[in-house]
C-alpha cells in the first residue's frame, strides 16, 4: 500500500480515537497512523516515542507562566492545590491546559503522592525505605532466591507510588503522569512542568 492509499484508508474516527488517547494534534495522529499503516497500538507507541523526544528537547526551557489549579473532592473533606507551569501566558489560558491541571489535581487527591518525582526524594529517605523493605523481606517465611533483586523491585514499586510523575494516570492507567505531561509538551510545543502541590485532608496536620 502506497502513502496515498494509506492516507485514504485512515478514517476520521480512528484519528479522533487516537487524538483522545494521546492528546496529540490531528495532523500528528494522522501522520502516525499513515506511518504504521493504520495500526492503532503501533501509532500510540510511535506518538509516545515522539512525545518523549520533543519533551527532552524542550526540558531546559524556562517555564515562568502557568496556572494554580484547585480541586475539592465531593463533601469538602479533601482538597488539592497544584501549580503547573508552561512557557507562555497564551498556553496557560487555554481550556486544554487547564483541563490538564484539573486532571493532575484530581490525580493528587486520589493517589496521594508525596513527591513530584524521584529526584525530589533524598538519599537518606531512600536508604530508610530500603532498610525497612529489607527487614520485611528477611521476615518473610517464603523462600527468596535473590534478596537484592527483590529489594530493588519493591523499591521501584514504592517510588512509583509516592512519585507523582511515575504514578499511573487515574483516567488512563496505561499512561503515567510523566507521559501525560510529555504528550502535553508535544501538543502545545512548550515545556510544561509541575512545580509544587499540597494536599489537604480534613483533620490531618
Amino acid at each position: 500500500m502506497n502513502n496515498s492509499e494509506s492516507t485514504k484508508a485512515i478514517s476520521i474516527e480512528l484519528i479522533k480515537s487516537l487524538r483522545e488517547k494521546t492528546s496529540a494534534s490531528v495532523m500528528e495522529c494522522k501522520r502516525a497512523l499513515v506511518e504504521v499503516e493504520g495500526d492503532f497500538e503501533k501509532a500510540i507507541a510511535l506518538l509516545k516515542k515522539k512525545g518523549i523526544a520533543i519533551a527532552q528537547k524542550k526540558a531546559n526551557r524556562a517555564t515562568k507562566e502557568g496556572c494554580i489549579g484547585a480541586y475539592i473532592h465531593t463533601g469538602g473533606k479533601l482538597g488539592v492545590l497544584v501549580e503547573v507551569n508552561c512557557e507562555t501566558d497564551f498556553v496557560a489560558r487555554t481550556p486544554e491546559f487547564n483541563e490538564i491541571i484539573n486532571d493532575i489535581a484530581m490525580q493528587i487527591a486520589a493517589s496521594d503522592p508525596k513527591y513530584i518525582d524521584t529526584s525530589s526524594i533524598t538519599q537518606e529517605c531512600i536508604d530508610e525505605v530500603k532498610a525497612s523493605l529489607l527487614k520485611e523481606i528477611e521476615a518473610s517465611s517464603e523462600p527468596i532466591e535473590d534478596k537484592d533483586k527483590l529489594l530493588e523491585e519493591k523499591l521501584k514499586i514504592y517510588l512509583s507510588e509516592v512519585s507523582l510523575y511515575d504514578q499511573p494516570f487515574i483516567k488512563d492507567p496505561a499512561l503515567t503522569i510523566r507521559e501525560l505531561i510529555q504528550n502535553a509538551i508535544a501538543k502545545f510545543g512548550e515545556n510544561i512542568t509541575i512545580s509544587r502541590f499540597i494536599r489537604y485532608k480534613l483533620g490531618e496536620a
